[in-house]
């Protein structure tokens, strides 16, 4: 936050009052599709994966996020209707929740937090339109290297199949990748 805005000490501390912390487990759900749902969760530790899973009981990771990451069902969250992604822990994992009510009121007291949140809401605006677009212009294997060379963290933290599941691709198809 503090990269974005200038909040001044009793600020951040009134902000920060506006989220409460929970610890989870690894393989425990967040928010479960078909949940209403009312917060977005800051990543203190851990790793989590938002996900969606299809008719035919196919996986979707749409994200992986590790600390300093925000992750939520943000259609659910604004429109209030239930959720249609899950988010599951990959590790033990602690969150700060942040209530859409705390959130408004935060925005409204403080400008500066308003502004934290719309470029932080641009900034994964634009990483989804670049992962869109790799998706749609390069293969899976410059895919693969693009995702390993971002975030190196994720091979040893995240399991090869949740991997796969990212990128769209079968754990074989995975494995001849990393094989050759």
């Amino acid at each position: 936050m503090a990269k974005t805005v200038k909040l001044s000490d009793h600020e951040f501390d009134e902000f920060f009052d506006c989220f409460t912390t929970k610890s989870y487990k690894k393989g425990a759900y967040i928010i479960t599709a078909g949940e209403r749902i009312d917060c977005e969760y800051f990543v203190l530790s851990g790793c989590i994966k938002t996900f969606y899973v299809n008719d035919n009981q196919k996986m979707f990771v749409l994200q992986f996020a590790m600390p300093t990451c925000w992750a939520s069902d943000y259609s659910a969250l604004y429109s209030g209707t239930r959720a249609t992604i899950n988010i599951g822990c990959i590790t033990d994992t602690t969150l700060l929740c942040l209530s859409h009510k705390n959130r408004e009121n935060a925005c409204k007291k403080f400008h500066e937090v308003e502004h934290f949140f719309r470029a932080r809401m641009t900034n994964e605006y634009v990483a989804s339109q670049k992962r869109l677009l790799s998706t749609m212009n390069n293969d899976v294997k410059y895919r693969y290297e693009e995702l390993v060379t971002l975030f190196p963290e994720l091979y040893n933290m995240v399991p090869k199949r949740l991997i796969a599941a990212y990128l769209g691709v079968s754990r074989e198809t995975l494995y001849r990748l990393n094989n050759s």
